[in-house]
């Protein structure tokens, strides 16, 4: 596997300071940002980093539209700050995938966003999902969400 010096770098600083680590970094579709924009991707970090934010949620669409896998418990992610800087390893808890409008108020309160109740959290997600698909079957309360548990396993 070919991952990118940065990566490459902080996976072994990563698993210098996490050594049941697996010895080479997730592949590409692991290592992402959150968000959409590089602002986006800041906000959202910082509250992982701050251990408020342990929960996620993408459109099973979108995955499907992008080619991707779905993601596994057990899987590591290299999260990316807004500049593309690698600056910490996830691993998934849980997976679990719902419709939009199944998607629980304890998922919603571990993505830590605005007051963390369910009515934010549909109304923060129906904007995401509506301005930035990339999938052509616009928005539907029925669409099947992908909601991940994550923990911090190590950060720069």
């Amino acid at each position: 596997m070919t991952a990118s010096p940065d990566i490459a770098e902080f996976w072994r600083a990563a698993r210098a300071a996490v050594p049941a680590l697996p010895a080479d970094p997730p592949p590409a579709d692991r290592v992402w940002g959150f968000g959409a924009t590089p602002e986006h991707a800041d906000e959202l970090l910082a509250l992982v980093l701050a251990g408020t934010k342990t929960g996620t949620a993408g459109s099973l669409w979108d995955y499907e539209a992008d080619g991707e896998p779905v993601t596994r418990v057990g899987e590591h992610d290299v999260i990316l700050d807004g500049a593309g800087a690698p600056r910490a390893v996830l691993e998934n808890t849980s997976v679990e995938v719902a419709p939009f409008r199944d998607v629980t108020e304890e998922h919603a309160f571990s993505e830590g966003e605005d007051d963390r109740t369910l009515a934010s959290w549909r109304r923060i997600h129906q904007d995401f999902f509506t301005r930035y698909a990339s999938h052509d079957r616009g928005f539907r309360d029925d669409m099947p969400i992908v909601c991940e548990r994550f923990r911090v396993v190590y950060s720069i």
